[in-house]
């Protein structure tokens, strides 16, 4: 099947944020930071702004206009921000997860928005730069884009041990993605080889991911894991491309993640 350029994006925007409830030692948060940490709303602390603008402008930026947020039934306060925030580069729509089922049940809930297109699917606690988004144009079908060891550990603001848990993946001879090692200890890391490339969660997914979300199993963490979802539909014969990309992406996943992501954005204008 022949598909236009991506321009759907989803956003995963449902986790519980448990991390970001914890307090830190030696980290303050103003008034509006801490609102957001206290709901577990990861993608709304303000960084200047909310980091989410941050992650969207991003996306529009590629090219990605459409947005989804994934959202759970409680988040209200995503839902009003983005009612009323000017908006003049994209569109935002939302979709529900009722419980908090895991990343492959969160895709599921954006089947309408996505639907005969093929959609980006991204973490919201995540700001992933509009060039490697942009990489994304010329994929004829699925992908996932691969991140550098290199401009991980040189460009992001993830400390090397916390980087080294992050999961790997190596591309077979025509590109395809072969293998997805989440969690890889040392012989894992030796097998892969230097040529391996650290997931972020950054992919660009067929409509066969539907199907694929729907036939997998829990896994042992008892949540629908996209990974697995990725891999049936691999499996049912839809290949995903990796795309590498020596840049950093950014992570906001708790409290003592803030002061690295403000100064990485430094003064970056968030435009949607």
């Amino acid at each position: 099947m022949t598909y236009e350029a991506p321009h759907k994006a989803v956003i995963l925007a449902r986790g519980l944020g448990s991390r970001m409830r914890k307090e830190a030692e030696g980290v303050a948060l103003n008034d509006e930071q801490s609102k957001a940490a206290e709901a577990g709303v990861k993608a709304m602390i303000s960084v200047g702004r909310p980091f989410l603008d941050h992650v969207i402008t991003a996306l529009a930026d590629a090219n990605f206009t459409d947005v989804c947020l994934v959202i759970g039934p409680e988040h209200d306060m995503i839902r009003d921000y983005y009612d009323t925030v000017d908006k003049q580069r994209v569109t935002i729509s939302y979709a529900v997860q009722e419980e908090p089922l895991g990343t492959a049940n969160a895709v599921l809930a954006a089947e309408e928005f996505a639907g005969d297109d093929r959609v980006l699917v991204i973490n919201s606690d995540n700001y992933y730069p509009a060039e490697a988004l942009e990489s994304l144009a010329t994929v004829p079908g699925s992908a996932l884009v691969g991140f550098t060891r290199e401009g991980m550990l040189t460009k992001s603001n993830i400390a090397p041990e916390r980087l080294a848990a992050f999961a790997l993946a190596t591309a077979d001879e025509q590109g395809n993605l072969a293998e997805l090692v989440e969690k890889p200890d040392q012989d894992a890391i030796e097998r892969l080889g230097q040529d391996a490339v650290i997931s972020m969660n950054c992919w660009l997914c067929s409509p066969a991911i539907f199907d694929a979300a729907r036939a997998i199993p829990k896994s042992a963490r008892g949540e629908y894991e996209i990974t697995d979802a990725v891999r049936r539909a691999i499996d049912d014969g839809d290949p995903y491309f990796v795309v590498k990309a020596d840049v950093g992406v950014l992570d906001l996943s708790n409290r003592g993640d803030i002061a690295s992501v403000v100064e990485a954005l430094g003064d970056r204008e968030a435009r949607l």
